[in-house]
């Protein structure tokens, strides 16, 4: 399964290359081997900047232009697929055992699915890059060939490509293999020169006047260079104070990240330190072009923490980091934009200096601290829950990546609810539909409640502001309060609004659905966004912003319901639990009366959640917990339970011998826990 995803991947990266313009596919190819192309005509490959390779990468190609005229396209899109495959499968076999055979069978296609998804590959694709092959030399002469003179001799080619990958020359040296290191470096001599007697003038332009190619390509300081010295330029510094911190701090980077790479080397971790040698080489290049960030990807290999709830932690951020943009992963803040516009350089640099991968001499290696599960109540069903292996885990998530991913959930959200129309006329058809029902009900009550409203201006301006305001800022109070004093019950009240909120995609997917305010003929007021032109199909710039026609189900009612089932179950007072009654009542009257919503809308809403809810005892099981087995030692910490028992604090438990019985009398079992 996993090589037919593996397949279907590469079927969909050549489909996207191909599906595009000529003019617009493969751009840098385009402009290398094309009709008007450096490597066609006659003069500099650096006339016009557009070539960014190396003089002996020029030297290189030139041979090949014709060919790659004839086959623009499919052949050089096909190509690089296999250079794709060639380096996952390499990566595969070169991680650090003892490798299990459940591992070993699924790293290769695995590693090539996330190859492909990453943003380097997917970028060197749509431009006709040839940065895949330098990484493939390096992994080919480490873990493939044997002998050092080999090894050498593909580190230097690669090195005449791309030149800061010559950081891997003191890498050999550094780890003891000197003989692979001078055959590298003179070998990359030996390439340049080369290029250098053919071509003089253009190896001139690129080592001197451009400095290694520096200056070629996009500008220094846009947001493409994830490199310091392009993160430097954006934070606004700029001439020589700007050139001497980016020396200093590349020196810094390279002494702490080659010696990390060294040790990592030596404890058996090759590929780890293949992986922070060249997120250094990333860090320190003056310019690291988004299709030359692969090696970011490989740091996944590395283990970080010592419990096995937090070993995911640095995978999973890496994985998000090399697959989404930016804008994804961080809102659209101000005070964050330092942090989004250099994510990429960001990871690479906690890769080389600070990430604190664990030895393979760390007891936590193979066995890191267990994680504690709650044991739920017995289940009505005998199928319940559905997946044994979804277990309620008494610890909070890790912060880090439980934001990352409310935030990646939710960008997707936004992504797929403004994708999900199909067309202004559908949508006003279904509200002709709705309309019709809810008159047959006798429940059409939006006419009348949206002008009484509209006619009290205070009222009006209480539900227009409940309306824009508390969608969000409720549930999102509510999960920060559960994540930090109910953490089991955190991840499951997370899980089923997730639940809810997929089943709403779907609805809004299938069924379009226009609201009141949006449909011609009706007399509704728009309280919250105005009048509406109806000549107009996109209604003004707010179709830009959101899905106007994304109603049924409808998710305003829908999040309040969950706050209010949230709140009344685990609330502690009665105050509180009041409140979380009022708030979906307001909320179903603000959705109304603003002619954002019809009646049966908040029906869909209510409906999605329960489901929500459903799923999530199926899946899971009840949410209730088994009560405290033991009563507390005086003076041992307390934490409630999901059901209001007390479960005692657990100290970390390390690898090995089991403690002695005496131990749990010092607080040191969870209570609950066989």
């Amino acid at each position: 399964m996993l090589w037919l995803v593996v397949a279907a991947l590469a079927v969909r990266q050549m489909a996207v290359v191909l599906r595009q313009p000529p003019g617009e596919r493969l751009t840098d190819l385009e402009t290398w081997i094309g009709d008007n192309g450096v490597l066609h005509v006659t003069g500099s490959l650096y006339d016009t900047d557009r070539f960014t390779g190396t003089p002996f990468a020029g030297l290189v190609l030139k041979p090949l232009t014709r060919t790659a005229e004839q086959s623009l396209g499919v052949a050089w899109t096909f190509g690089s697929l296999l250079l794709v495959a060639a380096l996952g499968v390499v990566a595969a076999r070169a991680l650090p055992g003892p490798v299990g055979r459940r591992t070993a069978l699924f790293a290769a296609p695995v590693a090539i699915s996330l190859l492909m998804l990453s943003l380097p590959v997917r970028n060197a694709l749509h431009l006709g890059q040839v940065s895949i092959l330098p990484v493939l030399l390096v992994l080919v002469g480490l873990f493939v060939v044997r002998g050092e003179r080999k090894a050498g001799v593909l580190i230097g080619v690669a090195a005449a490509l791309q030149p800061t990958v010559l950081l891997f020359a003191a890498l050999l040296w550094l780890t003891g293999r000197r003989r692979a290191a001078l055959t590298g470096g003179a070998a990359f001599a030996a390439c340049t020169a080369l290029a250098w007697v053919a071509m003089p003038h253009d190896s001139w332009t690129y080592w001197v006047h451009h400095v290694a190619g520096s200056g070629l390509g996009d500008q220094a300081d846009s947001l493409a260079n994830q490199s310091l010295h392009g993160a430097l330029l954006r934070l606004g510094l700029e001439g020589p104070p700007e050139i001497v911190l980016f020396l200093v701090l590349a020196a810094a980077v390279c002494f702490v990240g080659l010696r990390r790479a060294v040790r990592y080397a030596r404890d058996g971790q090759l590929l780890l330190a293949v992986a922070v040698t060249g997120c250094v080489a990333v860090a320190v290049s003056p310019t690291a072009w988004q299709h030359q960030l692969l090696w970011v990807l490989f740091a996944v290999v590395g283990r970080a923490g010592r419990r096995a709830s937090d070993r995911l932690v640095w995978p999973a951020v890496v994985v998000l980091v090399t697959t989404l943009p930016g804008t994804m992963l961080l809102p659209n803040v101000g005070a964050v934009f330092p942090v989004r516009d250099n994510v990429l350089l960001i990871a690479a640099l906690g890769a080389a200096c600070a990430a604190p991968f664990l030895p393979r001499t760390s007891p936590y290696w193979q066995r890191p601290v267990p994680t504690d599960y709650a044991v739920p109540v017995p289940a009505r069903w005998s199928r319940v829950p559905l997946l044994p292996l979804w277990r309620r885990v008494l610890s909070r998530p890790n912060l880090l990546l439980e934001l990352l991913l409310i935030r990646v959930v939710y960008s997707a959200y936004a992504h797929v609810r403004l994708a999900a129309t199909a067309g202004r006329a559908t949508a006003e058809r279904h509200g002709r539909q709705i309309h019709s029902i809810e008159q047959w009900l006798h429940i059409d009550v939006e006419h009348r409640v949206n002008h009484a409203v509209a006619g009290v201006g205070r009222l009006r301006d209480f539900f227009d502001y409940y309306y824009s305001t508390f969608h969000f800022i409720v549930p999102l109070a509510i999960l920060a309060v559960l994540y930090v004093r109910r953490p089991a019950d955190y991840r499951w009240a997370r899980s089923t609004l997730g639940f809810a909120t997929l089943l709403a995609l779907v609805g809004f997917w299938l069924y379009p659905l226009a609201p009141p305010r949006l449909m011609p003929g009706l007399g509704f007021i728009d309280t919250v966004h105005g009048v509406q032109d109806f000549a107009k199909p996109d209604y003004g710039a707010l179709t830009a912003m959101t899905n106007q026609y994304a109603a049924m189900p409808s998710l305003h009612f829908g999040w309040s319901l969950w706050c209010g089932v949230v709140i009344v179950m685990l609330a502690p007072k009665v105050w509180m639990k009041v409140l979380g009654v009022l708030h979906p009542l307001f909320t179903v009257s603000a959705i109304v009366a603003t002619a954002n919503h019809w009646v049966l809308d908040a029906v869909g809403g209510a409906t999605v959640v329960a489901l929500g809810f459903l799923i999530a005892y199926v899946l899971a099981g009840p949410r209730r917990l088994r009560a405290s087995e033991k009563e507390p030692e005086a003076g041992a910490p307390e934490e409630p339970g999901a059901d209001g028992g007390a479960l005692r604090g657990k100290a970390a438990r390390v690898p090995g011998p089991a403690p002695a019985p005496a131990a749990e009398a010092d607080g040191e079992a969870v209570a609950g826990k066989p």
